[in-house]
C-alpha cells in the first residue's frame, strides 16, 4: 500500500512538471519599410520558470526574463516580448525597428 502511495505521489510530481506552452501571435509593423509581419511566439514553461522560447519556429539560442518581458534575439534582430502587456518590440541594431501586438492563441 506505502507503494503505492509512492508511486501516485511521484506520478503527480511528474505531471506538474512537465512543460506546457503558450503561443502568441504579434503583429509587428517594421519601419521604416512600414511592412506588416506575422510573427509567432512559442513559449514553454514549467512550474518554475520558462524553459523554451522559439520565434517563427526557430528555437532562440538564448533569453532572459524580466518580469513578464522575455528580451531576445534572432537573426540579428533583438526583440522584447512582453506576456503581460501583450506587445513586441525589436530592433535591428538601429537599423529597422518594429513595434506590435501580441494575441495569446488558444
Amino acid at each position: 500500500m506505502a507503494a503505492s502511495a509512492l508511486l501516485f505521489s511521484a506520478a503527480a510530481q511528474v505531471a506538474s512538471a512537465a512543460p506546457r506552452q503558450v503561443q502568441l501571435v504579434c503583429e509587428a509593423v517594421y519601419l521604416p519599410a512600414r511592412s506588416t509581419w506575422t510573427r509567432s511566439v512559442d513559449i514553454r514553461y514549467d512550474d518554475r520558470r520558462i524553459r523554451e522560447v522559439a520565434i517563427d519556429g526557430q528555437p532562440v539560442y538564448t533569453f532572459a526574463v524580466r518580469g513578464t518581458v522575455i528580451l531576445t534575439s534572432q537573426d540579428n534582430e533583438r526583440i522584447q516580448i512582453d506576456t503581460a502587456g501583450g506587445s513586441w518590440t525589436s530592433d535591428f541594431r538601429g537599423l529597422a525597428s518594429a513595434q506590435g501586438r501580441c494575441e495569446r492563441v488558444d
